[in-house]
């Protein structure tokens, strides 16, 4: 779209305007992956609360560190959508836009006379990310989704733990970040067809459990043609004989897994017992998931008796993939994390330097810039309304007293 903003940063999408009109993590975090690449990202916030993740924590003098991650490179207002003078204020912004990205619940944007149909007739080439837990259509649209109920709804959280304990969700919000990152990949496809056939925008509608439910690999064809179930198997999967998280002679944890016939042979050269590589029960893959618990008991002995220093210098000299399930403390030390560039620090203008993940894939022909601290409530308010909209200061005092931003 016309670059009408004097103040843009660069990068492959600085041509590119997004409203956000998410709250916590799916929604907003999909435009953070735009603003990270120089998208114009404009943060649309409730007056006086802002984001809700603004207020979950964890905190430093008060402000919310998720916070810091996921509002950076953006720029943020006030308007109260609940108003009418704050839902023609939103068209506005429309008007000069080229994405919107929300996850309210089904049918809320359309109470308030900002659903898709009236933004776009505002607007015909917007693109518009709808995000909620199952999506616009359905038996189950009107049920509120998070995370956690998008993990238990897609058949991941049933196949994660073990077989003798309640299922156990994954230690990060995998559904809302898999969703954010699928919502930004469909914006970019609506984009494309866009500009390449006639100008026309569109609609998209994301469920919050379809991202990971798409990522259960074989669970829904073994189901359909073999009657297969996948069961909680802790830290045993039938594409790895062997594989596990073993711990090391010095009491650190390790995961090693192994599916090919000639990486398994690597692996018994390893461990100086090159029988095993003879051995019938082991010949393949196959073979060796039938025999999966007497095989992980082996290598487990092997790497108990061994100090994690001395296993990685053998595995990587036979070409072994392995790794240490690091903690935070490690990772914050660790060389390679480092040398790739994975944590950045950002200049807080009031919390000082922050350290946080960086800005990943790494685009070596045109490569991110700095990233910029998270805005606080309506920071951009006056830059926003005054300059991009041309709203005169009298319309802007008006606004501010009937607190529509």
């Amino acid at each position: 779209m016309k670059d009408d903003s004097k103040d843009r940063r660069g990068g492959p999408l600085s041509r590119v305007r997004v409203l956000d009109l998410g709250t916590m993590v799916a929604a907003p975090v999909a435009a953070t992956l735009f603003a990270d690449f120089g998208a114009d990202v404009i943060k649309v916030e409730q007056p006086g609360t802002g984001d809700t993740l603004r207020g979950v924590g964890p905190f430093y003098e008060e402000e919310c560190l998720w916070w810091q991650v996921e509002g950076r490179n953006k720029k943020s207002v006030t308007i109260d959508l609940r108003q009418p003078e704050g839902q023609a204020l939103l068209k506005k912004l429309v008007e000069k836009a080229d994405v919107v990205m929300e996850n309210f619940r089904p049918g809320t944007l359309e109470k308030w006379g900002v659903g898709y149909s009236e933004l776009s007739a505002v607007n015909p080439a917007l693109v518009m990310l709808s995000i909620s837990g199952f999506g616009q259509t359905g038996p189950n649209a009107q049920r509120g989704g998070y995370d956690r109920i998008a993990l238990a709804f897609s058949g991941v959280m049933a196949m994660t733990g073990y077989p003798d304990r309640a299922p156990v969700r994954i230690g990060t919000s995998m559904a809302d970040y898999s969703t954010a990152t699928m919502g930004a990949f469909a914006v970019m496809m609506a984009l494309y067809h866009r500009d390449l056939n006639g100008g026309i925008g569109q609609q998209i509608d994301l469920a919050l459990y379809e991202p990971v439910f798409r990522f259960t690999d074989s669970m829904v064809p073994a189901y359909d043609k073999l009657g297969r179930k996948r069961e909680r198997t802790g830290n045993v999967h039938s594409a790895a004989a062997p594989g596990s998280n073993f711990e090391t002679k010095d009491g650190r944890f390790m995961t090693l897994t192994i599916s090919g016939d000639s990486l398994f042979r690597k692996l018994c050269q390893a461990m100086e017992r090159p029988d095993m590589a003879d051995d019938s029960r082991y010949a393949t893959h196959v073979k060796r998931w039938e025999h999966i618990t007497d095989l992980n008991e082996v290598v487990a002995h092997w790497i108990r008796e061994t100090e994690f220093a001395l296993l990685s210098d053998t595995l990587t000299n036979y070409g072994i993939p392995f790794s240490l399930a690091l903690t935070i403390e490690e990772i914050m030390e660790d060389p390679h994390f480092e040398a790739r560039g994975n944590i950045e620090t950002v200049q807080h203008p009031e919390l000082g330097p922050i350290k946080m993940p960086g800005i990943v894939p790494k685009m070596l022909g045109t490569p991110a810039e700095p990233i910029q601290p998270a805005p606080s409530i309506g920071q951009d308010n006056e830059e926003i309304f005054t300059g991009l909209l041309g709203i005169d200061a009298e319309e802007y005092r008006f606004l501010r007293r009937r607190k529509v931003i």
